[in-house]
């Protein structure tokens, strides 16, 4: 007479120490989420949703009013301005770093690479400081400005500067592993059947980085219309003329003008999430070109 040692195995029945482990997975699974969705919430979700509550607490009406407030459209128009200078500078110089770090080995290439980094690295009120003290009245620069009448610091070139700094590294950032994983083969053979540079440029490397660069474009154009730290240094925060908009929310805020502060955050916010939804849709055409 034979004995079945281990009858679960003939009706194909887990033992008991792995439905055990199965459950044990499974708790631990959901509390994390839990944990996870409640951070999240109290950081984010509860945060975001009260600025949306409070912007149309009194209804649709004086939501759009405090939209057509001279201060408000002022400083829209100074943050579209500023972006519009900002980004294009930023593309080009990130085309050209990212174009001489990937495409050549050179001694320093390391150190070029964690200089790019620094905006990173330090704190936007560190980098409006740096800037004043450059281009202040006191700064390095400031003698040489004063007498050829020219204003940096509280004025609109100098928040051009603080922008152009604190978004210096995303378009170079992106564009640095698409060029390297791309390769020159194909620039390569474009050079051998007799193409120009500027050639090889247009119709072989752009079409290979294309999404990687408007990755970067749209990072660099949603950190410059949300800069705050050090906008706020450089600019004075003057309403109807140094004022961006997260300035102006602010400013709002502190002056107990919290309708039209809300308001304000309500375009940023909304901003940010179209920048999600692009950020989506790239990455996942970068997913599928990686398939493909």
């Amino acid at each position: 007479m034979t004995i079945d040692l281990n009858p679960s195995a003939k009706y194909n029945v887990p033992p008991a120490n792995s439905r055990l482990q199965s459950k044990e997975k499974t708790w631990v699974k959901w509390v994390l989420i839990g944990v996870a969705v409640l951070y999240l919430s109290l950081v984010l979700f509860i945060p975001a949703l009260n600025v949306f509550v409070q912007a149309f607490s009194k209804g649709v009406g004086p939501f759009m009013s405090n939209l057509t407030s001279p201060e408000f459209l002022h400083a829209a128009k100074l943050t579209l301005f500023i972006a519009i200078i900002v980004v294009p500078i930023n593309t080009i110089f990130g085309l050209c770093a990212a174009w001489v770090i990937a495409r050549n080995k050179f001694p320093g290439r390391t150190l070029l690479i964690s200089i790019l980094d620094i905006p990173f690295a330090i704190s936007p009120v560190v980098a409006g400081l740096m800037i004043v003290l450059l281009y202040g009245r006191n700064g390095w620069f400031g003698a040489f400005l004063e007498a050829a009448n020219i204003k940096i610091i509280f004025a609109f070139p100098g928040m051009v500067l603080a922008t152009a700094f604190v978004t210096l590294p995303f378009v170079a950032r992106e564009v640095i592993p698409v060029l390297e994983e791309a390769g020159t083969d194909q620039e390569e053979a474009a050079k051998t059947l007799g193409a120009n540079d500027w050639q090889i440029f247009w119709r072989v490397t752009l079409p290979n980085i294309r999404w990687g660069l408007l990755y970067g474009l749209i990072l660099t154009n949603a950190r410059a219309m949300g800069e705050f730290g050090a906008i706020s240094v450089v600019s004075g925060n003057i309403a109807k003329k140094t004022q961006t908009l997260p300035l102006f929310v602010e400013e709002s805020y502190k002056q107990y003008a919290t309708q039209s502060a809300y308001s304000a955050a309500v375009i940023l916010a909304f901003l940010a999430v179209v920048t999600l939804v692009l950020k989506e849709i790239l990455e996942r055409k970068t997913r599928i070109k990686a398939i493909e």
